[in-house]
């Protein structure tokens, strides 16, 4: 897709000029003044901003500090009938990329532009390269040695390098965003972008329009064209969160890209070709739902090419510590704050604990543990009554085979563990509590070793 250009000029000849010798290659855009700039970089994204000096007004030097304010900062070029090396310097130490003099040569233009747009591509992949880097999304970075996980890895590695869709599939907090992005770093497409859409925070038409765009006046309220996420995304990647939660229109829409790899923008009837790889990721069970008639099931096959299930954290319990451990170290770092050391007990407790939230809540729980406790340990007596409990979610976590009563020596290990807990590791004090003696206890921990560890 072309780059957009701003021209702001208060010559009307010029810029119109400009306009017709640079739209075959630029999505062009014109302003007589600096407030018209400035009204038109609130609502559109340039990638260049080529300004007149000296305007009625305000002058081109506002323009220049407007555009290098945004958050996306476009390339800026400055033009001026009254050049001199010293507004050429000023120009330049504002952050303008170079500066020419009128009247303009429009190959040395053409030339500057090109220039000017490499430049910038080359800063910006070595900028999103480092941040990809940075972010650790390499597959040796997602922490965890269980037999589940490296299942998972092993399928993830496979279909990196190649142009396949993929489906991940998994609960909530599983981690599915972390293995999109380590497939996008790991294959052709990694220097190109990186792009998110969580499909079920937007209502269907702003969906919509976020992944195909829309032309000017498609909709109320839709007073400029935008671009969508699959254009913005070309020869990169797409990764569409919470797919199940799309409606029936863009199921349609996006069936038919699948299909041919093309789109319309609403509003529009003109073709638009994408070179966009797709990664879907859901917590719904989508079978089930084209079972139902709420997903297409023409859309279902289309875009479970790889289907890869992500593992829940209750059944990773060997990763839960290493997990922990990485948490509560890279807390610490972000705050400025000693790391927290957890007893076995605490440990035992932690693995046991089903985590409905998965790794999600894991992460919330180390960030809250680092920062409420600034150092120190953690003992099982600190740990709050959720984590001790073995109602709901450890029973969810046996399965539906789980027995609804227990045993008497279940039924004494439990008294015996809450008493513990509830003394803080006071044996004498449990002893009481339970109406045994303290020889009695010590007789139950040495049957029950895994409760010697709560003091």
């Amino acid at each position: 897709m072309p780059a957009s250009l701003l021209i702001v000029d208060d010559e009307k000849h010029t810029r119109e000029g400009l306009q017709m010798a640079l739209e075959d290659q630029y999505d062009v855009y014109l302003a007589a003044n600096a407030d018209e700039a400035f009204n038109l970089m609130e609502s559109e994204k340039f990638d260049i901003v080529l300004t007149d000096l000296r305007m009625s007004g305000k002058s081109g030097m506002t323009v220049i500090d407007k555009a290098l304010s945004l958050a996306q900062q476009p390339i800026c070029i400055m033009m001026t009938a009254y050049g001199s090396v010293d507004t050429a310097v000023q120009a330049m130490k504002r952050g303008a990329y170079d500066f020419l003099t009128k009247p303009l040569n429009l190959e040395k233009l053409e030339i500057l532009l090109a220039r000017a747009q490499e430049s910038e591509t080359l800063k910006q992949e070595n900028t999103a390269l480092h941040e990809r880097l940075d972010k650790k999304y390499n597959f040796e970075k997602i922490i965890g040695n269980s037999a589940s996980l490296n299942q998972v890895l092993d399928r993830v590695k496979l279909v990196a390098p190649s142009k396949a869709t993929v489906l991940l599939q998994g609960e909530t907090g599983t981690g599915k965003e972390l293995v999109a992005q380590a497939i996008h770093q790991n294959s052709q497409r990694s220097r190109g972008p990186f792009l998110t859409v969580h499909c079920a925070a937007l209502a269907p038409t702003l969906l919509e329009s976020e992944l195909f765009g829309h032309e000017k006046g498609a909709f109320t309220g839709a007073t400029e064209k935008r671009i969508g996420r699959f254009e913005a995304a070309d020869g990169g990647t797409l990764f569409l969160d919470e797919i199940g939660e799309i409606d029936a229109s863009t199921q349609i829409k996006l069936l038919r890209f699948l299909e041919n790899r093309t789109f319309e923008r609403l509003g529009s009837t003109k073709q638009v070709k994408v070179d966009v790889r797709l990664i879907f990721a859901t917590n719904r069970d989508l079978e089930q739902m084209v079972k139902a008639g709420a997903f297409r099931e023409d859309l279902y096959y289309r875009l479970n090419v790889v289907p890869i299930v992500l593992p829940p954290l209750r059944d990773r319990k060997d990763d839960i510590i290493l997990l922990m451990d990485h948490f509560i170290h890279e807390f610490s770092e972000e705050n400025g704050l000693p790391p927290v050391a957890f007893s076995e007990g605490a440990k035992h407790v932690l693995k046991q604990y089903a985590w409905p939230g998965n790794i999600r809540e894991l992460r919330n729980f180390c960030e809250n543990i680092v920062v409420l406790k600034q150092g120190g340990s953690v003992t099982e007596y600190d740990l709050e009554p959720k984590f001790h409990s073995t109602g709901r979610g450890e029973t969810e976590a046996m399965g539906s085979a789980a027995p609804l009563t227990l045993s008497k020596e279940e039924n004494e290990k439990r008294l015996l563990r809450n008493a513990l807990i509830q003394a803080k590791g006071n044996r004498t004090r449990a002893a009481e509590m339970m109406g045994i003696s303290r020889r009695t206890l010590h007789r139950k921990l040495s049957q029950w070793p895994e409760l010697d560890t709560l003091e």
